[in-house]
């Protein structure tokens, strides 16, 4: 049979930073009477992969430079979120009616660095785009092939805008 399926993986529950993500996805597998097979391909959203690797930033402890200040009076923004893009730039595309494109460290074009503001843990906090997506997408199947004992992949996701335009997709990072 040749053709292509996606099933969601019902059950998960909410992922909190430090959480093992590969035995909430197996737990979650077993409860829905689901398992691995050779050739299946985890798409994960970003997110939760963010969440378990414990980047979330406090904005508590966020002290905005000046510069992050102005961008953020500029654009009615919090000063403290444009910082945490600015500390995940590398290099500032465009700026314009108070939206910021950068280049973020593994070198992704996208609004504020992927600093995602709505993320359902405390009020005050943002999450980052994980550090490193490719070591991140490894390590999760390297544990789901050893657990399930079937060769598999895994694809981290992120759903990306496109500035000044309509519309988002969903690109692997």
């Amino acid at each position: 049979m040749s053709g292509l399926t996606f099933l969601p993986i019902a059950g998960m529950p909410r992922v909190r930073p430090g959480d093992d993500l590969v035995e909430m996805l197996l737990s979650a597998l077993r409860a829905g009477g689901m398992k691995l097979v050779a050739g299946d391909v985890v798409i994960l959203c970003q997110k939760v992969v963010s969440k378990a690797e414990g980047r979330v930033v406090s904005l508590a402890d966020v002290e905005p430079s000046p510069f992050a200040r102005r961008l953020a009076a500029e654009g009615d923004k919090d000063s403290r979120v444009v910082e945490v893009v600015l500390r995940q730039t590398n290099r500032i595309v465009k700026m314009d009616q108070g939206h910021l494109i950068v280049e973020t460290g593994p070198g992704w074009v996208c609004a504020n660095a992927g600093v995602d503001e709505s993320n359902g843990l405390a009020e005050d906090t943002v999450i980052l785009l994980p550090a490193d997506p490719d070591a991140s997408a490894r390590h999760l199947r390297e544990r789901l092939q050893t657990a399930s004992g079937e060769s598999i992949a895994v694809i981290i996701t992120d759903t990306f805008g496109r500035a000044w335009r309509e519309g988002l997709l969903d690109v692997a990072l």
